[in-house]
């Protein structure tokens, strides 16, 4: 009985380390339904993120499929419905009026010494946290290069397809 006791917070505090680090979130699926103000872009993709076992770095991977003239991809600290800062760059800047692109945008890592705006100077968990507590989005931004903006799919500089990150299965 008291080797039961034992085992069962010693199994609590692996379950609490293995969360904590090795962990892995997904943002999916990138839609303009989920831009802020949303958009009727046919443009989907995906994004998932795996964290080293130490929590020092992230892995990243971008997937879309049917946008154009991509010029920027990052991770965004805010809340559903809501636009907030750039925290982490995942791909570009790029050139307007790029063209079509599917397949994998981007792939990389990312490190505290990466983050940018109001997480700039700090440690990589404050990025990890806000993750976990869906208060991080991706979103993929285009633009033609031609005057005005937001005139369709391939011209929001802003954003054409966004999803709020989430933990991963």
């Amino acid at each position: 009985m008291i080797k039961f006791r034992v085992f069962i917070p010693v199994l609590g505090l692996f379950f609490l380390a293995a969360t904590a680090f090795g962990a892995n979130f997904v943002a999916a699926p990138l839609s303009g339904a989920e831009e802020n103000p949303p958009n009727d872009s046919k443009a989907r993709g995906n994004a998932t993120f795996d964290v080293s076992e130490d929590g020092s770095q992230i892995t990243y991977k971008v997937i879309v499929a049917n946008i154009n003239n991509v010029i920027a991809s990052h991770i965004h600290i805010g809340p559903v419905g809501t636009n907030g800062p750039v925290v982490a760059f995942l791909f570009g800047p790029a050139a307007p009026g790029g063209g079509r692109s599917d397949g994998v945008l981007a792939q990389g890592t990312i490190t505290a010494a990466n983050l940018v705006g109001p997480l700039a100077g700090h440690p990589l968990s404050d990025l990890l946290d806000a993750m976990q507590a869906g208060n991080a989005y991706v979103n993929v931004h285009t633009n033609d290069g031609v005057a005005p903006t937001n005139t369709g799919p391939g011209d929001f500089p802003g954003g054409e397809i966004r999803a709020q990150v989430r933990p991963g299965d």
